[in-house]
């Protein structure tokens, strides 16, 4: 089976739309994808890439491509949901904490769907503790684990780590050094992981 890098930070709002469909995905392609949070918002600056802020225009195009591309994929976002987030860094330290015991993926779709159906903002309160309620978790437990030095420099490591591979934005695609960007490139990333295969 086929596995792909899925670089991702909980705070980038097109990577709402692969967090949703990832599952529908793996099992449509038999791919398996590796959840890889990081944090985007240090990446940005390093770069001195700012998207949106200051661009009305193109923010105003990018909640509207949004909203008809989750039209496409069965999805029912509101739009514009709160942004930026004040809480990206907590929210992808929490997802660091998710990888090291196994709930990465749940506690990531719980949280985008809160952030963009209910208008939630992710890495603050109610989002945090419902969305670790939801999938089982002790709310406290995490996010005073989510806080700690380790989780902290662990989240620090992987954004160089992504930055070393190429890594500039989220989501982001990784298949054998090959980076694919944008969850319009999901589809080429699943298909040059097959070819691979062959």
């Amino acid at each position: 089976m086929a596995e792909i890098d899925f670089w991702y930070s909980i705070g980038s709002t097109y990577s709402y739309l692969t967090v949703m469909r990832l599952p529908e995905v793996e099992r449509a392609h038999n791919v398996k994808f590796r959840w890889r949070p990081f944090d985007v918002r240090h990446v940005m600056v390093e770069q001195n890439n700012i998207p949106f802020k200051g661009k009305p225009v193109k923010a105003a195009y990018m909640w509207r491509d949004i909203e008809r591309r989750a039209k496409r994929y069965g999805l029912a976002p509101k739009v514009p949901a709160p942004y930026p987030l004040p809480g990206l860094v907590l929210a992808n330290q929490v997802a660091m904490v998710g990888v090291n015991e196994g709930w990465v993926e749940a506690y990531t779709r719980a949280t985008y769907k809160r952030w963009f159906e209910a208008g939630e903002p992710a890495g603050e309160e109610p989002n945090l503790s419902s969305s670790l309620e939801e999938i089982g978790c002790d709310p406290s437990k995490v996010i005073a684990a989510a806080q700690s030095e380790s989780i902290a420099n662990a989240l620090s490591a992987v954004t160089e780590e992504a930055m070393a591979l190429g890594v500039f934005g989220s989501p982001t695609f990784v298949v054998d050094g090959e980076v694919f960007w944008g969850d319009d490139r999901l589809e080429d990333a699943v298909l040059w992981a097959q070819t691979l295969e062959k």
